[in-house]
């Protein structure tokens, strides 16, 4: 009788940390949570310690999400200016005295070595939106252009770093903010044109814009390998080309129903590079084929828009404008990875949301899940 009167009082102490909590959305991260899990068992099998670091890793994201979901948007809204200004000074740190790892300057030793870019992927829309919440109501063009300049200033130091990859997840993160802040067409159409006209002229003048010695401006000389390899991946199919290459290769070998759980021969011959991480999408496509991948995109669409429905019903501009953002960087993440393992974008090193190995990229998801989770209980307890 005890234990049940104590577990009763315990369930009444917690039930206020729960209340609030949107059910869909947790279901959704539920799903992309056992399919990360399912996946890192097989890929990761033959480093078995992989599949137990996953699952430590996405448990220590779950508390950060729980402890992130207690904060009310108000209170996150104070942390902006803070966390800004701290990431945007680490920055700086790095490219004054950081260390220096594979020919990129990336990382901090400060007692523990850090990667300060990964705190720019919250940093940046809590910042964005915090300055636009200021300013609601009576927004004007030159809101937009310092806004543009809190964007551009870390993005450019991360891409001198250099690193491609988190350079865009933080220009996505803080362009999504500008963009549910009312930035107009007019400015977003043009470079939108040119890219497109550039990539035309890309493809038509391959041959002559990827031959050796021709250099292309602003970029690193890796950075344009990566394009021209996308474009063109046989003229180094053992070099530059082999991650596309066995990429493509092992999702179209998956076919309709896939070879099966643990049955990938790409995957388990070690012909897939970084099976576990950046390219884990090609080791999920060859066991799961593709029903696995329609349910896998399936489960992101509706993670994402469930997120975007969070946004809409947030009780600020600032929750609305920050939901949005973090809800649009799921769409980013898994765009990305899944469009550069299937070999129609450059590979610049992005995770797949839930399913590739990395505790610094889980813990952002995790700070991420626990801001829309912190917003849909705002709004609940606004609505009661």
């Amino acid at each position: 009788m005890n234990i049940v009167i104590e577990n009763a009082h315990f369930l009444r102490r917690i039930r206020p940390l729960l209340k609030g909590f949107d059910g869909p959305f947790a279901f959704a991260v539920f799903l992309l949570v056992c399919t990360g899990l399912i996946t890192m068992f097989s890929s990761g099998f033959a480093d078995g310690q992989r599949f137990w670091d996953h699952g430590r890793n996405m448990l220590i994201a779950g508390f950060i999400m729980f402890m992130v979901a207690q904060i009310p948007p108000q209170k996150l809204m104070l942390l902006a200016v803070p966390i800004y200004t701290v990431g945007l000074a680490l920055l700086v740190a790095v490219a004054l005295f950081g260390l220096t790892k594979k020919g990129a300057r990336r990382w901090l030793n400060i007692g523990i070595v850090i990667q300060p870019s990964e705190i720019m992927k919250i940093a940046m829309p809590l910042m964005l939106a915090w300055w636009f919440q200021k300013r609601e109501g009576q927004m004007r063009p030159l809101d937009f252009l310092v806004g543009g300049l809190i964007l551009l200033i870390p993005v450019a130091l991360i891409v001198r770093q250099p690193d491609l990859g988190t350079a865009i997840l933080v220009f996505s993160a803080g362009f999504y903010v500008l963009f549910f802040a009312g930035l107009s067409w007019y400015l977003i159409i043009p470079p939108l044109f040119f890219g497109l006209i550039s990539l035309v002229l890309l493809v038509v003048f391959e041959p002559t814009l990827c031959a050796d010695g021709f250099r292309w401006p602003l970029l690193h000389d890796y950075q344009q390998q990566r394009v021209c390899t996308l474009l063109d991946p046989g003229r180094d199919p053992l070099g530059r080309g082999f991650h596309i290459i066995q990429g493509m290769i092992a999702i179209g070998s998956g076919g309709f129903w896939g070879k099966g759980f643990m049955q990938g021969t790409q995957t388990h011959l070690d012909f897939i590079p970084e099976r576990t991480t950046d390219f884990i999408f090609a080791a999920y496509s060859e066991e799961f084929g593709l029903l696995g991948n329609l349910f896998l995109i399936g489960s992101f669409l509706f993670l994402i828009l469930r997120g975007l429905a969070i946004s809409q019903n947030g009780p600020t501009l600032f929750s609305r404008l920050l939901a949005g953002s973090i809800t649009m960087i799921f769409f980013t993440y898994a765009f990305v990875n899944m469009g550069m393992v299937s070999g129609i974008l450059p590979v610049v090193g992005v995770p797949l949301p839930f399913i590739s190995y990395g505790g610094t990229a889980m813990v952002t998801l995790g700070l991420g899940i626990g801001i829309l989770m912190s917003v849909a209980k705002a709004k609940q307890l606004v609505q009661s």
